[in-house]
């Protein structure tokens, strides 16, 4: 990932051949067979399903991958350019340079590279290698153009940026494990760019490290928002980035993180399906869709969208929109390349190519479909046996023909549904070559008829456009499922079509096909072939898929009879079933390569008897259980045949033939093939097609890697007899591309392929130039149209895809006739008996008017009593047939009724009493309790005691050993060991060693404050949240949440311990209370409605005795004036069950008494009718009394109406009580089973849990004491290294600096000797003194004081060396002692410390165990109540609801299915809205202090750069000052711990000394100093006399100067004459010297002065040089006739 140092750059006109870059077919050596054997004429597919598979060069060339072929598209001329991949495994990607000079060209294969074409020059100018291992995804140059990124598929998936100008990788990564679809760089940041792909997007960064540049790489997280393939995305002005989904709406992201959903109002999506935005312009955001619409949107309100506003979606309406087409699947878009152009090009995966305009103008023109191709795979092509005509199908519901030798298509025909196979006629059946079957997916078979629609329009005289049309001439319907093969007999007489439906049907060939019928076959059909003329039977060759091959003879259409199905059961058929040998086949190659191997050996050691004696097991792979594909086949003898087989058994060609047993079951049938025929490389490379061209000369192979095979085949042999040369050429996609259809032209001058990638290929077997000229002479021609077709009625077509099959509508008209006449005879049947009915009746009704003893009776109205008997005969049998079906059913309900009323009759405590309202319908009853049994009250069963036996660990302090012997022997050996007299040691001072302490404790200090400062960064650092942070707590809480959601605990406190044996006693006294209360509750209730029916009875009884009294009234009353008396009340039988079989003669006669009487009163009575004046005031007193009674009467009637109205209802609200008590009893039932069913589960673990538990602390308390032990021999350790350490100071020490014999004593010192054991170490056998030794020797080695290597020389320590001082020799002697003896105690004491670990490990290990079983424990027991707590929340709960309760309405009305609502109480919900509002104020704070946390942050962050910049200029002014004090740049920290040092401190007092004895001696010098300054002060005396001196001088000399100028002006013209030359000469000479004397004693004098008047002169007066002395004041004056 980091930068590559930058290389030597490579010149601008460095270009490969392409001629040398390009792949090249494959020939088997030495074959003969030419490299050109094909030559690639023309391409008519566009692989449209592959991702971004459009670019643009210039306005008028587009270019795309087809297979291994990369196509140059000419949009005005539509002429092809054809550039061969380089690998020959494919290409994976194009991209354009920005600049449109270069293209890109991304291979596929091992290894593949990328290739950079230059542009129009079509000449390779740079090559990428080692981008990644199998193939490219996507590339993309970045804006500038300099540099190019590449993703890479599986395995790898390497992003790698290239400087392709210099064939260089600068950066690389590895994205996430998923296919990656598109990379581009950003448009506004040089150092960014993304990838998106499957299920992922990535945001790239180029940052800058301190080891150069790396690429820093953060996956999209995409949060609550559903995981999706990103196909397109576009970067923002901002740094966002636009990207689409599957499901239609746009996601923006900002920092790796969805921001917003973008749909569009009403909850709609942007685009139906996927989606993709590709640009950015006029402010608006561009985006296509797999639903064929181009919108814009407003680019502003995506760049500002924010989802703080509650939800993650912005909805917003596009501004702008373009429907390209309603079929349309737009896939990628590309702009073209002109200034200020609004047309872009896009690629529909639906296999067409359009020009769209964006500029969404008044002027804006409508989409134009520039090229239309096949959309996906090619399902079938086939050529015309007279002409180069082509004709393919595909699944895009379209057949299309082509002129492959004039390069052009000529006509499309579209249908409902997709073709699957297509056939052209042979000329037996059509001799102008105008027929074609085509099949479909539906199962419809489809002739259709092609023609010059010219030639039919010169007949009519109307012109035309078209130059060949397809038009239907018959449509049926043979399969109910995809048809997969066509095939014609020989001579044209019958066709047979095979679907995927298991079926082959025949039809007879004619002016219209008529069917004859169809066969069953066990499995889909492959393909179909008739036999060949040469064949002495005409015969099918059925393939299927499966691995079966089916063999029938051709049905005679004449022998056919017209019968209820179209079924040939009758038709004579073989089969055959293919059992793979290739097991055996690799065998015996392994066997033979063996062989000759052991062959060689044998020549190779002819000397050896025995080589490769024993034969290794050969593995091989199994033979898998599922049956291999079959591809392909075809007949080679009568009864024999070729197969191609896929899979498994892939890499040979097997011949088969029918055996001649035949197996009812074909699925039971084994057959092997007789021979086979090795194909190479073809193991992983099956043959999906074959065929042979038509002079027999080549055998043509359509491989599963889309590469073309052609094995030339030998003359004169009609079949295949070998398989070794061939000719192979990688033509359509290596991946996906599988070549399955293969054929020749008539004239065998072309080869045609087509593939699953939807590419068609043509080659041709002549040289362009040879073929350019034959060109010119041919013409494609094309049929003409038969007489009549203009006049001809349009044949009718299947377009319902639900329509009938042949077959089934054949067998639907079979039942509908057969239903039809059933029908139909039913109905005369019911009408005849109808007839047959009404005469019956006519003539009974007339013999029952005839007289009595005329009317004929029933037994003479019978025909026949033997009817009758035989009738009641059947019906007695048929009666006791079912008595004894239904004895079992009998007995089961008698014994279930007994039962039943053994329950409700013995069990219950009373009969159930309802008590009857008299004036209303209300009724009230009792409940029927059961006797109620009270269970003696069970002891509380004590629950297993939890035995925590939290045995503290014992804290019994280690016997630390009393080192008072110890320290008294430190004692004696420092009064011993004192090192001889000879060189004593320098003795420290107390300030000096107090200065030492101190700058000890310092340093410590110093030290422990830059660990803690460390400590305090570390944490600091390791505190600090990423970009992503998220609270661990919160995630945690997440995800418990997540995983345990619908779990509700137990208890409220998590740290309570369950115990389900008390939970489960609760529950069954709870169980037990709840039953006692609602038994209490219904015993008072049938207590109120039993005293209610006593009152009843009452009333009923007062009742009577009123009815009685007004009866007695009235009787004394007219008629006339008798009120009706109410209607007596009276006791129901259910009001007194007891009375139920009680038969009282009591209340027969009462019956008998009231019956009586009311029929007396029925008779009218006579009263008089003149009444004296004491009858009148009688009638009035019975008239109040008639009325007070009647009154009486009905209130008391309605009295007790009321009461039971109101215990009626009292009833009710009981009965909903206890109706919710059973509820929750049952509950309690269900809850206390699954609580017993998980009480012995968890009384086991909790024992085991308890066991773990009192072991544990055990041995956590033996840790403890091992500790303890373990610190105390620690501590004893190193007490025993210190004395070491200090023993072999005083070595050091008495030694001395640079002693003469100190490595001799240093080896005296160290050597190990032979001692005796001594009592420290005790009875000790060899393995211990063996081990002692080992561990001396390790601490030896793990000291630091000396090394080995000086010890190995051997020492004589028994003599002194010559010139050593004994005493000091004897001394050494001592100190090696007691380091012997430090070394046996520290020896024992390591002993006992690897005992104690031992020890300590093995209790540790059995912690561990003891811990991990608990954990287990108590993971198993929380599983246990987790699985509890599952099932008892899974019990369902009910709660009564009233209608206001329930607040769950859609359209205004609830719903009936109430499962999806939630049940909450009300003050919950009221809880829950006033925490909605907190929670909006809670959001709005929050959003509040997110802002003033983000402006604190922008200010830290600011002050953070400040204080980088000040800690930079700190670093550098800290970096000078070291370099100022130090000369050389120190660690602080190192100078801040420096302790301080004896040896430096000696050396301080050593310069003190020094120091002090230089004091003295500088007295004495100024001592002398005082006694040289008298001299001193003379000196300065006599320099002064000699400065006035040089003063005066220089006056003098100044005057002189003047003197002599002036009269060398005066005089030089009067005296010129009177001197000579030479004398003038010798004055200035002489002036000269003079001059230069006294300017030396100027300069001499001036530096006198300056040293004098400096300080310290005086300490080197003695050394003052002499002053020189000046000349005479007075000096000789030069003659007055002197010059200067």
């Amino acid at each position: 990932m980091q930068e590559v140092s930058e290389g030597k750059q490579l010149p601008a006109d460095r270009h490969y051949k392409y001629e040398e870059l390009q792949s090249r077919p494959f020939v088997t050596p030495e074959s003969g067979i030419p490299e050109n054997l094909l030559h690639l004429f023309h391409s008519f597919g566009y692989d449209c399903k592959r991702k971004i598979n459009l670019q643009l060069l210039d306005e008028k060339t587009l270019i795309f991958i087809a297979g291994n072929v990369l196509v140059l598209l000419d949009i005005f001329t539509k002429e092809h350019r054809y550039l061969r991949s380089c690998s020959g495994g494919g290409i994976g990607c194009i991209m354009v340079h920005p600049d449109k000079k270069y293209f890109a060209a991304a291979e596929k294969g091992k290894q593949p590279n990328i290739v950079i074409y230059e542009y129009p020059s079509l000449q390779p100018q740079r090559i990428l290698r080692g981008g990644t291992e199998r193939a490219y995804s996507c590339v993309d140059f970045n804006p500038d153009g300099s540099l190019l990124a590449s993703v890479g598929g599986a395995p790898d998936y390497m992003l790698t940026i290239w400087d392709w100008r210099l064939e260089e990788v600068k950066l690389r990564s590895n994205v996430v494990s998923q296919d990656a679809y598109r990379v581009r760089f950003s448009s506004y940041n040089p150092k960014l760019l993304t990838s998106s792909g499957c299920g992922h997007i990535n945001f790239w960064n180029i940052a800058s490290t301190y080891t150069g540049l790396k690429l820093q790489g953060n996956v999209g997280k995409f949060g609550s928002v559903e995981v999706t393939d990103i196909e397109g995305f576009v970067e923002l002005p901002d740094g966002k980035v636009v990207s689409g989904t599957a499901w239609g709406n746009l996601l923006l992201w900002d920092r790796s993180a969805v921001r917003v959903e973008i749909g569009r109002e009403g909850g709609r999506s942007c685009h139906i399906g996927t989606v993709q935005p590709f640009a950015l312009e006029d402010e608006q955001l561009f985006t296509f869709g797999s639903d064929g619409a181009v919108r814009g949107w407003d680019f502003q309100r995506i760049s500002g969208a924010d989802s703080d506003s509650g939800s993650n979606k912005l909805e917003i309406e596009p501004l702008s929109e373009i429907m390209v087409g309603h079929d349309v699947c737009l896939s990628s878009i590309v702009k073209s390349p002109e200034l200020d152009s609004f047309i872009w090009f896009a690629q529909d995966s639906g296999g067409a190519i359009w020009k769209i305009d964006l500029s969404f103008t008044h002027k804006t023109l409508n989409p134009e479909c520039l090229f239309s191709f096949h959309g996906g795979m090619i399902q079938s092509l086939d050529v015309s046996k007279k002409s180069h005509l082509m004709a393919t199908t595909s699944l895009s519901r379209s057949v299309k023909v082509f002129d492959f030798l004039h390069k052009r298509e000529l006509t499309t025909a579209n249908f409902n549904q997709g073709g699957t196979v297509l056939l052209w006629a042979p000329l037996s059946v059509s001799s102008s070559q105008c027929l074609l079957v085509v099949g479909f997916e539906d199962g419809v078979v489809r002739l259709m008829e092609l023609y010059n629609p010219e030639k039919l329009n010169v007949a009519s005289k109307h012109s035309a456009k078209e130059e060949a049309k397809l038009q239907l001439k018959q449509a049926f319907k043979p399969h109910n499922a995809a048809v997969t093969a066509v095939a014609y007999d020989a001579n044209g007489e019958v066709l047979a079509t095979g679907g995927a439906d298991n079926t082959v049907f025949f039809f007879t060939v004619g002016e219209k096909y008529d069917p004859i019928g169809f066969v069953h076959v066990p499995g889909a059909v492959q393909a179909l072939e008739w036999s060949p003329n040469s064949h002495p039977e005409k015969r099918l060759l059925i393939l299927c898929q499966n691995g079966h091959v089916v063999e029938v003879h051709r049905p005679d259409p004449e022998s056919q009879q017209r019968a209820e199905t179209f079924l040939l059961s009758g038709l004579s058929r073989r089969s055959f079933r293919f059992r793979s040998i290739k097991f055996q086949i690799k065998r015996h190659q392994e066997i033979s390569r063996r062989q000759l191997i052991k062959e060689q050996q044998k020549k190779e050691r002819a000397e050896e008897e025995e080589v490769l004696e024993e034969e290794e097991e050969i593995e091989l792979p199994p033979t898998p259980d599922a049956p291999s594909p079959l591809y392909c086949g075809f007949y080679s003898q009568p009864g024999q045949f070729w197969l191609s087989m896929g899979g498994f058994d892939s890499g040979f060609l097997y011949h088969c033939k029918f055996s001649e047993s035949r197996d009812e079951d074909p699925d039971q049938q084994q057959d092997e093939p007789f021979d086979f025929l090795a194909v190479d490389n073809a193991d992983n490379d099956p043959i999906h097609a074959l065929t042979f061209s038509a002079n027999r000369q080549f055998l043509l192979c359509g491989m599963h890697s889309g590469s073309i095979r052609v094995y030339p085949l030998q003359p004169g042999q009609p079949g295949i007899t070998s398989m070794q040369a061939y000719w192979t050429l990688s033509v359509h996609d290596n991946d996906y591309g599988h070549l399955r259809h293969i054929k020749c032209s008539h004239d065998d001058q072309f080869v045609l392929t087509a593939g699953d990638d939807g590419n068609i290929f043509t080659f041709s077997l002549l040289p362009p130039e040879e073929l350019e000229k034959g060109l010119q002479r041919q013409k494609t021609q094309i049929p003409s149209p038969r007489e009549g077709l203009e006049i001809e009625r349009k044949s009718c077509d299947i377009e319902d895809s639900a329509a009938y099959s042949i077959e089934t509508a054949r067998q639907r008209f079979q039942s509908d006739s057969v239903r039809q006449e059933a029908e139909l005879k039913q109905q005369k049947k019911l009408k005849k008996l109808a007839d047959i009915q009404k005469k019956y009746d006519q003539v009974l009704k007339a013999n029952r008017g005839l007289p009595e003893h005329v009317r004929l009776k029933p037994e003479e109205l019978q025909l026949d009593p033997r009817f009758y008997e035989l009738t009641e005969r059947l019906k007695a049998e048929r009666l006791s047939e079912v008595r004894r079906e239904m004895a079992w059913e009998q007995e089961r309900c008698s014994t279930a009724f007994n039962k039943l009323q053994e329950w409700f009759r013995s069990s219950a405590e009373a009969n159930v009493v309802t008590v009857v309202g008299i004036h209303s319908d209300h009724r009230v009853s009792t409940y029927r309790l059961p006797v109620f049994s009270e269970i003696p009250t069970q002891q509380s069963r004590s629950s297993s005691t939890e035995r925590h036996r939290d045995s503290s660990p014992e804290t019994t302090d280690a016997t630390v050993e009393s080192a008072d012997d110890s320290s008294q022997t430190e004692e004696v050996e420092e009064e011993v060991l004192q090192p001889p007299g000879t060189r004593p040691r320098m003795t420290l001072g107390s300030r000096q060693e107090e200065r030492l302490r101190k700058a000890a404790e310092r340093a410590a200090l110093a030290r422990k404050r830059i660990e803690n400062r460390e400590q305090e960064w570390n944490q600091l650092y390791a505190e600090k949240p990423d970009g992503n942070y998220e609270d661990p707590q919160d995630v945690q809480d997440i995800q418990e949440a997540r995983e345990n959601i619908g779990d509700m605990t137990l208890k409220s406190d998590v740290t309570m311990k369950i115990n389900l044996k008390m939970m489960s006693d609760r529950k069954r006294e709870e169980l037990r209370a709840l039953e006692e209360n609602v038994y209490k509750k219904q015993i008072d209730m049938n207590g109120k409605i039993i005293a209610l029916r006593d009152s009843k009875d009452r009333l009923v009884c007062w009742f009577h005795g009123q009815a009685q009294r007004l009866q007695e009234v009235q009787q004394h009353l007219p008629v006339h004036l008798r009120q009706p008396a109410p209607t007596p009340p009276r006791m129901l039988p259910e009001e007194a069950p007891e009375t139920w079989l009680q038969s009282k003669l009591a209340a027969l006669r009462r019956y008998q008494v009231v019956r009586e009487q009311r029929c007396d009163a029925l008779k009218p009575d006579e009263w008089d009718k003149e009444l004296d004046e004491s009858q009148a005031e009688e009638e009035i007193r019975l008239l109040y009394e008639q009325d007070c009674l009647i009154n009486k009467m009905k209130t008391s009637v309605t009295e007790f109406d009321m009461e039971l109205k109101l215990l009626r209802q009292q009833k009710l609200h009981l009965d909903c009580k206890i109706k919710l008590a059973d509820l929750h009893k049952l509950l309690l039932v269900q809850e206390r089973r699954l609580l017993e069913q998980f009480e012995s589960r968890d009384g086991c673990l909790q024992e085991k849990l308890t066991g773990c538990s009192v072991e544990e602390n055990s041995i956590a308390s033996k840790l403890e004491k091992l500790k303890q032990q373990m610190k105390v021999k620690h501590r004893e350790t190193e007490r025993l290294q210190e004395r070491a350490k200090a023993l072999f100071t005083k070595f050091k020490t008495s030694l001395g600096d640079e002693h003469e014999y100190e490595e001799f004593l240093t080896k005296v010192f160290m050597k190990k000797i032979k001692r005796d054991k001594k009592e420290l170490k005790g009875k000790e056998d060899e393995e211990d003194s063996d081990e002692d030794s080992q561990e001396e020797d390790d601490w030896d080695e793990e000291d630091d004081i000396c090394s080995l290597e000086d010890l190995e020389a051997a020492v004589d320590d028994g003599v002194c060396p010559p010139g050593c001082d004994p005493a000091l020799f004897e001394y050494t002697l001592k100190l090696r002692e007691h380091r012997l003896n430090l070394e046996d105690l520290l020896t024992e004491e390591k002993r006992s410390v690897k005992a104690l670990e031992m020890e300590r490990e093995t209790f540790s290990k059995k912690e561990k165990l003891l811990t991990g079983c608990r954990k287990a424990a108590e993971s198993d027991l929380n599983l246990v109540h987790r699985e509890l707590q599952q099932k008892l929340n899974s019990l369902d709960v009910v709660v009564p609801l009233r209608l206001h309760q329930i607040q769950y309405v859609m359209n205004e009305s609830v719903p009936s299915d109430l499962s999806e609502a939630l049940l909450v109480h009300e003050t919950l919900l009221n809880k829950l809205q006033e925490r909605i509002k907190e929670l909006q104020e809670e959001k709005i704070h929050m959003r509040k202090l997110y802002f003033g946390a983000k402006q604190e942050g922008t200010r830290l962050e600011r002050r953070l750069e400040d204080m980088n910049a000040e800690i930079q200029v700190l670093k550098t002014e800290c970096k000078e000052l070291m370099m100022a004090k130090f000369g050389k740049l120190l660690d602080v920290d190192a100078l801040e711990t420096q302790a301080g040092s004896r040896r430096l401190e000696e050396l301080k007092l050593k310069q003190l000394k020094e120091e002090a004895a230089h004091d003295r001696e500088v007295k004495h010098w100024h001592a002398k100093l005082e006694e040289a300054s008298v001299g001193s002060s003379e000196t300065i005396k006599r320099n002064s006399e000699l400065s006035r001196s040089m003063l005066s001088v220089m006056e003098e000399r100044n005057l002189l100067e003047r003197q002599v100028l002036s009269r060398h002006k005066k005089l030089f013209k009067q005296q010129r004459s009177n001197y000579s030359r030479h004398e003038t000469q010798k004055d200035i000479e002489r002036l000269e010297e003079v001059v230069k004397t006294q300017a030396e004693q100027e300069k001499t004098l001036r530096r006198e002065i300056e040293f004098l008047s400096s300080p310290g002169s005086h300490s080197i007066h003695g050394q003052t040089k002499p002053t020189p002395s000046l000349p005479d004041r007075k000096p000789n004056r030069p003659s007055k006739h002197a010059s200067s």
